[in-house]
């Protein structure tokens, strides 16, 4: 993909709105769409090629992986407070199994806190009487406008839904302060999974501290 080239310098007054988009990313606007087509289609994706003139009058081609934009979940769940749960499944992209988090898409008609829970049931044999929201993820923006919402699941008890994967997951449960461990291991790199971990290890560690503070 090219890189942007900034634009130059203006003696100028903008308006408002060009105000407000150069303050958030530096560049005068955003690049007019000029025509979107889409290229190919299968069951799950289709790739729409972008026609895109940029704000210093450069115009590139760009392609794009769509979907159904309905939404996804990735769960760090956890049984007690130093283990997460992390399952291993057959990635097809790596053709080979791979742990990561249970994760799945919002249903129509589903808030995330729902399909959290169901996805988490039917993956790992759970369910969450405490789920919170912690940050959304993107993957390959440069690529696609997927969109991952990780919610931290805590208070499981044993529930169980059938869901639709080919196989039985395996379930293991690892320590949240073994994170430099895992990174190390070959099955274990999907960016998202571990970002999340990161992030739930950080927000424990911060709710402990404070927590450890307000008992002095």
């Amino acid at each position: 993909m090219s890189k942007m080239s900034k634009t130059s310098p203006t003696h100028s007054t903008p308006d408002p709105a060009e105000n407000a988009s150069v303050n958030r990313s530096g560049y005068l606007r955003k690049p007019q769409i000029l025509s979107r087509e889409c290229v190919a289609k299968s069951r799950l994706f289709q790739v729409e090629s972008l026609a895109l003139r940029f704000s210093n009058g450069e115009e590139r081609q760009f392609e794009r992986l769509t979907g159904a934009d309905r939404g996804a979940v990735m769960i760090v769940a956890m049984p007690d407070p130093e283990h997460v749960l992390l399952i291993r499944e057959y990635a097809a992209g790596f053709e080979d199994y791979v742990l990561t988090l249970p994760k799945g898409l919002v249903d129509p008609g589903e808030d995330i806190i729902t399909a959290a829970n169901r996805e988490l049931m039917e993956e790992c044999g759970f369910g969450a009487h405490r789920i919170e929201p912690l940050v959304e993820l993107s993957l390959a923006p440069n690529y696609m406008r997927h969109r991952m919402q990780v919610l931290l699941a805590t208070d499981l008890y044993p529930k169980r839904l059938p869901g639709d994967e080919p196989e039985p997951l395996i379930v293991e449960t690892h320590a949240l302060e073994e994170l430099p461990a895992l990174l190390m291991r070959e099955d274990f790199h999907e960016a998202r999974a571990i970002a999340a971990l990161y992030i739930a290890r950080d927000k424990l560690r911060e709710e402990k501290r404070n927590s450890e503070t307000n008992l002095l």
